[in-house]
């Protein structure tokens, strides 16, 4: 294919909102460019791209789905895509393969959460977007709105759709100018926003449609201009540009007027939207739909616009029908959809020019580097110039991402070839399991080159270096492509080839890819950027066969249900239990049924969810300001520990951290990592905002500005103070040993400070040194600089040979420190939940070894496990001196319901332990909406309760926000007089929620609870009465 071939082609995806209208608005554009294999009568009511049966008994789209349509010469992959939260991995498998987005607003309900989620997964992605407002009929037979209504609720959508896609432009800016300001990027580096002032979407561009899916129907502004332009002889730009926003039509001077040219005219002034186009509407609704209404409208249009109805759909008894007839014919939805994407979408070639950035960053390469690997860095280089062109010539190399991995039944593949031949080779080379009728498809999009079926690729998986050559033979594997398919919903259409460009089902990697991978021609190719995931697996239970002999065919199922879905998560737990990590109670219902029906077929035993807490003490982030000014000296705020053999005492401080510089630590996760291992280049998985900036600057700057708010909130303080403060974070951050757990967490190991002594003396006349371990963190993410690194690599002077041999010693025991650390914050005192925002400063001393206890030396094993040993329980008993508390997972939840049933959803609420945030009323309806945050441990089987007690007529999604302390102590016990007046003398308080929840995870983990077993010990009374 060549170029004019790829300027024909479009793929694009549909994103919205659950229960929008996206599968409906699909069915329809099947119907008319699908090649006949949809009805047109059925189109909105089947579901074609729904073909799952627990997407028909649901009535939700559970995965992304392509199609191939042919409109006027060009071809349309159209991916539908799930609006369901549970289910947003699948947006963004849909999104990565995709130029462009259909983004579906309900004209009725507006914008919701999963409206914002989607707009940003287009601008990540860099997609074109276009938006439909859909189901404008609801406006005039639901809400019985004037057309003037209809037009303010209209105009107020679209603002607040721009409104959201500005803030994102907004921050791409603001990131860009950091960038510059700070001195890490150039000019020419920077991809600066064109036309921030102007709005994204505007009818008047085109890219705005005015739908009601299912009944066929739709236009953009566009199509009535044409139309008015020979009717008011006026050009059609002119009306184009009038036909939205504050402008009127003078019937007097024949001209297109703002407000201030109709001045005169009479009150009743009404834009050219409203009189051109929605009064026109609303008044063949009204005469189809109304009693009394004009009948010969109807007529008026089919004989205006000579459409052809067929006699008996005129002469239907139901007037649905009849409006439906002549609307569809009127204004065929599909013209207005897919002459809007082929108009403003991208091809292939300009999109990927577009969107090389965020497929392919440029990787910063070092000096040695590039010199050592010219021929490899100058061919990764050509290979990337072929993506950006989106080459499809023969030579040019072949390279393909595969979003995710999809299993089909073997009996629904083609059984012939693109000539009509037999295949049977079908079972070659998939090494499935035996039982398992189960195919595995690569869903893929070819960006250069032609890819062919018997074809030779690697497969490239997101860690690949073409720089390291043979070290990374692990992410380099060579795989054959036994067929490609050309999608068609649930249909397969077996191809040849398939050019850059086109999207492809590829048989024959099921072995090779778990879930994504980029496939490749030659081994000096990056791989893809990694897809970018709206939420993590939060919801894990734990799955184990009904009957034991089963546990093979389990585990088999499992491995496969992780290949055939892209978000869930299979792991062994520490008690030797299969967890499965779904993303809500919808995702794990459809996990555990595909197990039960497709993958493992045995009967199962699902456990209770395992909900994730973290540990933490009680106070707030202006508190270390306070803590840090502590001596050493003061015992009381320090723990202590000391080894078995009494060579290292390890004395232990905690501190809480600011919860927003807790959340920064949390959130960049990954780019720390990277910064820590010490590589220069941005992290494939990573998702960051600020995606052509340093990742250090930009992180080092949002500590700071974490402090800088910290600070500002703290208005308790004046500003001599906070300046003092100020210095001492910031002296604080140039102390960073390392992060925990894993070395990338919301935990921080401290070194001692400089002031504090480099010796003491024990209580048997010892003098011990100070083990004092590098700022390794610090000097990662650029707080320290040359002078501060020169003052850290001083060593204290050395005359004593024992004293020099126990610095040797003191140096091999810093991996011993951190590992007790990373060992304390991975598992907390209070359920052995991993710590989160907690400050350690520890000050390990040791001793010299003493001659006389040499022969007792080896009873206490190895002296480098004493240590991690030691630090891990002092870090974990300073916790439990300093208040310590449960922090839990909280969902934002967002709820629509009647009026009527107000009541019962707040009760509801009020025993899910949930917090309301606010209620209002959407305008012109009788639905409120309320936002509230939901505990995660609660919001197990909230939805079915919640339809239960409002009748189904309440409706809440569920979206994982943040974590939040649990403000109840654990170990509560009444000490002052209102306590005790209040609570008694403890004997007989009820266990707090805090400490109900820390039992239970206590009991699920088989460690000691302490618990009353026997309530009553007096003796069993009967009914019996015996004498």
């Amino acid at each position: 294919m060549g170029e004019s071939g790829q300027q024909k082609i479009r793929n694009i995806c549909i994103l919205a909102h659950v229960d929008h209208g996206k599968t409906t608005l699909a069915d329809h554009l099947i119907a008319s460019c699908g090649g006949g294999i949809l009805h047109p009568k059925l189109a909105g009511r089947l579901r074609f791209m729904d073909f799952l049966d627990e997407e028909q008994r649901r009535a939700i789209t559970m995965k992304s789905s392509s199609i191939a349509l042919q409109y006027k010469g060009y071809s349309v992959n159209l991916i539908d895509s799930p609006g369901h939260m549970d289910f947003c991995s699948e947006v963004s498998t849909a999104a990565r393969l995709s130029d462009g987005a259909l983004v579906l607003v309900d004209a009725v309900e507006g914008v919701h959460i999963q409206t914002h989620a989607v707009l940003r997964q287009a601008w990540v992605e860099k997609l074109t977007p276009c938006l439909v407002l859909n189901k404008i009929d609801r406006l005039i037979t639901e809400l019985k709105l004037s057309p003037m209504e209809a037009y303010n609720r209209l105009q107020r959508i679209v603002h607040e759709v721009n409104g959201i896609v500005s803030v994102y432009k907004s921050e791409k800016y603001l990131s860009d100018v950091d960038s510059l300001l700070s001195g890490t990027g150039s000019v020419g580096d920077q991809e600066f926003v064109e036309d921030d002032e102007e709005d994204t979407f505007q009818p008047q561009k085109g890219n705005v449609a005015f739908v009601c899916a299912l009944d066929g129907w739709g236009f953009g502004i566009s199509q009535f201009a044409e139309f008015y332009a020979s009717k008011l002889g006026a050009s059609p730009t002119a009306l184009l540009k009038g036909l939205w926003g504050p402008r009127y039509y003078n019937t007097k001077k024949m001209m297109i007027v703002g407000k201030k040219g109709m001045e005169g005219t009479g009150k009743d002034l009404q834009p050219m939207f409203v009189q051109f186009v929605l009064k026109p509407l609303w008044q063949v609704y009204q005469g189809a739909l109304d009693p009394d209404g004009d009948k010969g409208m109807l007529e008026k249009v089919v004989k205006t616009f000579n459409l052809s109805i067929p006699p008996r759909d005129l002469q239907n008894k139901d007037p649905k029908v009849v409006l439906q007839s002549v609307m569809s014919r009127w204004l065929p939805l599909s013209d207005s959809i897919l002459s809007m994407v082929v108009n403003c979408m991208p091809d292939p070639i300009s999109a990927q020019s577009i969107r090389i950035s965020r497929l392919l960053p440029k990787r910063e390469l070092a000096l040695d580097d590039s010199s050592d690997n010219s021929d490899v860095v100058a061919a990764a280089e050509h290979v990337r110039k072929c993506i950006e062109t989106c080459d499809s010539n023969i030579e040019a190399p072949c390279v393909a991402f595969v979003s995710k991995m999809f299993a089909v039944p073997y009996k629904m593949l083609p059984q012939r070839d693109p000539n009509g031949e037999a295949l049977s080779n079908q079972h070659l080379g998939e090494v499935g399991f035996g039982e398992s009728a189960e195919c595995f498809l690569a869903f893929a999009r070819v960006f250069s080159g032609v890819l062919r079926a018997g074809q030779k690729i690697f497969v490239l998986s997101a860690l690949y270096d073409p720089l390291k050559g043979e070290s990374m033979q692990k992410h380099l594997q060579e795989a054959e492509l036994q067929s490609l398919y050309l999608m068609m919903g649930q249909g397969l259409k077996p191809v040849y080839s398939a050019s850059a460009g086109n999207i492809v089902a590829i048989q024959g990697l099921g072995q090779h890819i778990l879930k994504s991978a980029t496939l490749s021609s030659t081994r000096n190719c990056w791989p893809f950027s990694s897809l970018m995931f709206q939420v993590a697996p939060t919801l894990r239970v734990a799955i184990e066969p009904s009957d034991p002999s089963d546990m093979g065919a389990l585990i088999r199922g499992l491995k496969l249900l992780n290949r055939a879905d892209p978000f869930v998560e299979v792991t062994v737990s520490s008690r030797g239990e299969q967890v499965l990590a779904a993303a809500g109670e919808v995702h794990l219902e459809r996990c555990v049924k595909d197990l039960k029906e497709r993958f493992a077929k045995v009967s199962l035993e699902v456990s209770p969810p395992l909900v994730s807490y973290k540990e933490t003490i009680d106070g707030d982030g202006a508190a270390f300001l306070d803590s840090s000014k502590a001596s050493v000296s003061s015992g009381a705020e320090w723990v202590e520990k000391t080894t078995p053999n009494g060579r290292c005492t390890v004395r232990v401080q905690v501190v809480k951290l600011p919860v927003s510089l807790t959340k920064v630590l949390e959130e960049s996760s990954d780019i720390l990592g990277d910064i820590i291992e010490g590589k220069s280049g941005k992290r494939n998985g990573s998702f960051n905002k600020h995606d052509d900036c340093d990742p250090v600057v930009v992180l080092r700057k949002r500590i700071a500005d974490c402090i800088e708010s910290e600070l500002e909130s703290a208005s308790h303080i004046d500003k001599e103070r906070a300046e003092k403060c100020r210095e001492m974070w910031f002296r604080f951050l140039q102390r960073m040993w390392s992060l925990g757990p894993r070395q990338v967490g919301p935990n921080i190991l401290l070194v001692p400070d400089s002031g504090a002594g480099d010796s003491i003396t024990s209580s048997r006349d010892q003098t011990g040194i100070l083990l004092r371990g590098p700022c390794n963190v610090s000097q990662r993410l650029g707080f320290l600089d040359s002078s501060d690194l020169e003052n850290d690599e001083k060593q204290p002077k050395i005359e004593e040979s024992g004293i020099e041999s126990l610095y040797m010693e003191a140096e091999g025991l810093k991996n011993s420190i951190v590992s007790g650390f990373q060992l304390a914050t991975a598992m907390g005192p209070l359920c052995d939940e991993p710590m989160w925002g907690l400050a350690f400063l520890v000050e390990p001393y040791i001793f010299p070894d003493n001659s006389e206890s040499n022969h007792l030396s080896d009873q206490y094993g190895i002296f480098s496990g004493q240590v991690m040993t030691a630090v891990k329980e002092a870090c974990r008993a300073a916790v439990l001196q300093n208040k310590p508390r449960l922090v839990e997972a909280m969902y934002f939840c967002e709820l629509n319901t009647p009026t009527e049933y107000l009541g019962p959803m707040y009760a509801v609420l009020a025993r899910r332990r949930a917090r309301v945030l606010k209620e209002e009323m959407q305008e012109s309806s009788a639905l409120f909406i309320v936002h509230a945050y939901v505990p995660v441990a609660e919001s197990f089987g909230f939805a079915d309760e919640l339809r239960r007690w409002t009748s189904g007529a309440s409706s809440a999604l569920l979206v994982l926000s943040h974590w939040e302390m649990l403000p109840q102590d654990p170990f509560f016990v009444p000490k002052t007089e209102e306590e005790i007046e209040e609570y008694g003398d403890g004997s007989s308080i009820p266990p707090n929620m805090a400490r109900k929840l820390m039992n239970a995870v206590r009991r699920r983990k088989g460690l000691p609870v302490e618990e009353k077993v026997v309530q009553h010990a007096t003796k069993q009374r009967t009914l019996a009465r015996k004498v």
